[in-house]
């Protein structure tokens, strides 16, 4: 199992969606914050991000912005553009402005996730991933771009689906980027350094592939080849909750994906996500949600 691709699909609810997006200057637009996570790819020409705190982003062709909170910004040929009034972005309608001056193109995507419950790594990420080009860098990244950016421009048979395939990989290679950098800058930490830690990551799989496991700290330990406290220190550093806390949160994240998308007996859910007795699962699951199961998938379908 991947975590990393685990850590993801928890999350994301519905289709993503991307469009080819080509403006003249002078142009500005503005993304309003939304529950999900986004992305600029600068094709021709550049332009500027101007994030909701800090500095404004100077983007360059090649260049890839990804904000992963989902944060309100907006996109203008000029910082000292006054962006007020200026007209809300939209992935599926951006008419071209009118051709006055330079021009420039963005590859524009965004996704769906469910903000209830972010897996920790996602709380790690800043508001704002700016990856610059840089030649003979990230080049399964740049192949995605291009890849996704024919197909909007060349749609053919079976489009829909490339899309779809191609915004996810492009958001898993982003990330991937963007944890690869933390360890270029110096030692890594948090996230960026436990997928990086082969104990670590070993035990993270095995919760992810056997959550109904009845896992132990000693058993866990003895998959990433550790005594018992030795595990359980350098997991809970890293990581930042103990081992059984993570098997605890992943269980009932699992059982509440489960709860939402299908009508499986409780008892089932239960058994799945490693609970033996339905009353003790559902107890466990009102601790971390605040509602009995039922319940809880009755207002998730409403």
């Amino acid at each position: 199992m991947d975590v990393l691709s685990d850590a993801i699909g928890v999350m994301r609810t519905g289709r993503p969606h991307s469009t080819e997006i080509r403006k003249h200057a002078p142009w500005g637009v503005r993304a309003e914050p939304f529950s999900g996570a986004g992305f600029h790819v600068v094709l021709e020409g550049t332009c500027w991000l101007i994030p909701p705190t800090g500095p404004a982003i100077a983007l360059g062709v090649g260049d890839v912005v990804c904000l992963p909170h989902g944060c309100g910004h907006a996109l203008t040929d000029s910082p000292s553009l006054s962006l007020t009034g200026a007209p809300p972005a939209s992935l599926r309608a951006m008419p071209p402005s009118a051709d006055e001056g330079a021009t420039t193109v963005l590859l524009c995507g965004a996704y769906t996730l469910d903000r209830t419950r972010p897996h920790p790594l996602f709380e790690e990420l800043p508001d704002v991933i700016h990856l610059p080009a840089r030649l003979g860098h990230r080049t399964p990244l740049r192949a995605a771009v291009d890849l996704l950016g024919d197909e909007i421009a060349n749609p053919g048979h079976g489009t829909g689906a490339v899309v779809s395939a191609l915004l996810d990989v492009m958001l898993l290679y982003i990330l991937r980027a963007w944890l690869d950098e933390q360890t270029d800058d110096g030692p890594a930490t948090g996230w960026a350094a436990t997928l990086r830690d082969p104990a670590i990551i070993t035990a993270l799989r095995h919760i992810h592939q056997e959550p109904a496991r009845q896992w132990t700290v000693e058993a866990l330990g003895a998959t990433a080849g550790l005594s018992r406290a030795a595990f359980s220190r350098r997991f809970t550093s890293l990581v930042g909750t103990p081992p059984l806390g993570y098997l605890t949160w992943w269980r009932m994240t699992l059982a509440a994906r489960q709860l939402r998308e299908n009508d499986k007996p409780i008892q089932t859910v239960a058994q799945l996500t490693g609970y033996t007795s339905e009353f003790a699962f559902a107890r466990a699951f009102k601790r971390e949600y605040g509602s009995a199961p039922g319940r809880y998938r009755q207002q998730s379908r409403r």
